[in-house]
């Protein structure tokens, strides 16, 4: 783990941060028959609305579920399902159905023989429902005998997955948003919340460990105590800030601007997103996956995350992800870099604030 030096331009900070990887090429492909129902015409929704409705028709639909992505071009929410009565519910809501061959539950299953069969580090594994598939992206340092059982194991699965390669390493990073400093190493305040009628912010969990102090500047006086850290499995912690500390709830744009950050979402595919960090500062890009798992080697594996086409680069762990006033997840780890690009992994903010008690403000 990398630790690398910035500097912040004041104490108290706002947030902000990413993870740079490779590209993941997110092409939303052409619907089926059930798409072009003759004079049906899908809603018009934000993301906002898109991730809302999503929810729903998840506990809606149930077993015929097979995924949901949102169209930004086309400002619409695209629901994956397995028959037409589902296809006829999704309508019903205002989404655009389209059917394919895999359920959620197969594409769980798939996953998770990924995770029995090929868990090697330097991989990572997301349900993508782009493509219906199971998608394993493989870093540069998989070859061998690794390659061969992920390319075998993708092989048995048939249609349901399909291996992708990135040139650069999965790493967690370090720093990014406002600037947040420990004993040398450097990572990003993601956002800022309240607990128990205090005031806190939330980072990445492998940046430090419960107990360690944090300052807004290399070597300044401590804002902050680490109370809870989670990392590997989660990677999220919580410091409490020091007795009259001011904590706006936005994300620094660095163009002299904030972005009022109102409250915590769940990320969907295909929604336009940003991310702020102090190494790379402001970037856009896509979601591309949801409840992915990676392994940065050496035992750590964190589940759940969002994947996304966001660059970064070290220095910017920790750090926000939102879509306008909402904050959607913490910067994990990734690969790339902002010149080439990259994949990212996110800590989703909603399972942080209801792991710790706290809520965005």
């Amino acid at each position: 783990m990398q630790h690398r030096r910035i500097s912040s331009r004041r104490t108290v900070v706002a947030g902000g941060a990413a993870v740079a990887l490779l590209i993941a090429g997110l092409t939303f492909q052409s619907a089926n028959a059930s798409d072009r129902t003759e004079g049906f015409t899908a809603k018009k929704l934000s993301a906002t609305a898109a991730g809302e409705l999503a929810a729903s028709l998840d506990k809606r639909l149930g077993a015929d579920a097979a995924g949901t992505y949102y169209d930004a071009g086309a400002r619409t929410l695209v629901v994956n399902v397995v028959d037409e009565a589902a296809a006829d519910s999704v309508r019903d809501a205002g989404g655009t159905a389209r059917i394919v061959a895999h359920s959620l539950a197969e594409l769980a299953a798939a996953r998770q023989g990924v995770g029995d069969r090929a868990n090697v580090p330097g991989t990572s594994w997301a349900v993508d429902p782009v493509t219906n598939k199971v998608v394993v992206t493989a870093d540069r340092t998989v070859t061998g005998a690794a390659l061969t059982r992920l390319n075998q194991t993708v092989r048995e699965l048939g249609d349901k997955a399909e291996l992708r390669r990135t040139a650069g390493e999965f790493t967690p990073y370090l720093a990014g948003g406002d600037a947040i400093h420990s004993g040398g190493g450097r990572c990003s305040l993601g956002f800022n919340v309240v607990k128990d009628g205090a005031p806190h912010f939330i980072t990445a969990g492998h940046c430090g460990q419960t107990g360690s102090q944090w300052s807004g500047t290399a070597g300044g006086s401590a804002v902050g105590e680490m109370v809870e850290s989670s990392f590997p499995d989660n990677d999220y912690a919580l410091v409490k800030y020091a007795s009259g500390a001011t904590a706006p709830s936005e994300v620094n744009l660095y163009n002299g601007d904030t972005q009022p950050i109102a409250r915590a979402g769940e990320a969907t595919v295909g929604t336009q997103v940003q991310r702020s960090g102090s190494t790379t500062q402001l970037h856009d890009g896509a979601v591309t996956g949801l409840d992915a798992t990676v392994n940065y080697g050496n035992g750590d594996v964190v589940n759940g995350l969002i994947q996304t086409s966001v660059c970064a680069e070290p220095g910017d762990s920790g750090g926000s992800l939102f879509a306008g006033d909402t904050a959607l997840g913490l910067t994990s780890g990734g690969s790339g870099n902002c010149s080439a690009g990259g994949v990212t992994f996110f800590q989703p903010v909603p399972e942080v604030l209801a792991t710790f008690g706290a809520e965005i403000g």
